[in-house]
């Protein structure tokens, strides 16, 4: 599928967001609430998961194995990410626009998040694992990663009880585009590449 990449970028910063329908078909559509990951001392994870962080059992690498990362993240009984939008993912991440966050386990790909990034904002479209505990740690290290360049905003879009366990909460459409609306003025760059969205 061949997609106007500004015009994608510019509805992702207005709040909307790509997903196929029951039949593939791509599609805008929006929220009356999103959920978000805190990006300050409200973020939070299970205990037993230090035990694992300690243990230094993943390492963490960034758009190493992006079809890779989508295809794991499509991969279930149920799901909105079709071949057509991981092509349209492809097309984002050629421009620079979206990212793969991963965690590895010696040369297997383990687990990783789905996510674009717009200046201040992250947007985290989905996320997988294949050996247990490794999306979890992938999350508090994206986190970790995005303090560090100072993002403003992690958008999670839906909430559930995975979520839930890292301090997620969810807020109204018109909060949301708020805080959105602010983090597009901060100039944040997932990784060395300049920043695009100018």
């Amino acid at each position: 599928m061949k997609i106007d990449v500004d015009y994608a970028i510019a509805q992702y910063a207005q709040g909307l967001f790509l997903m196929a329908d029951d039949r593939h078909g791509l599609g805008w559509y929006s929220s009356d609430r999103h959920a978000l990951i805190p990006l300050d001392d409200q973020f939070r994870y299970p205990k037993s998961l230090q035990r694992v962080l300690n243990q230094n059992r993943f390492q963490v690498k960034i758009n190493q194995a992006f079809t890779a990362v989508c295809e794991g993240c499509a991969a279930r009984p149920e799901t909105w990410i079709s071949q057509e939008l991981i092509e349209v993912y492809h097309t984002f991440h050629v421009a620079g626009w979206a990212h793969s966050f991963e965690t590895w386990h010696g040369d297997r790909l383990a687990g990783g998040i789905l996510g674009i990034a717009i200046r201040g904002a992250f947007i985290g479209e989905s996320m997988f694992y294949t050996i247990p505990e490794a999306s979890k740690v992938a999350m508090v290290k994206l986190v970790q990663h995005l303090r560090q360049r100072s993002y403003q905003l992690f958008d999670a879009q839906l909430q559930n009880p995975h979520l839930k366990r890292f301090g997620a909460y969810e807020v109204e459409e018109k909060a949301y585009k708020k805080q959105l609306e602010k983090a597009l003025n901060y100039r944040c760059h997932f990784t060395s590449e300049p920043d695009l969205y100018d």
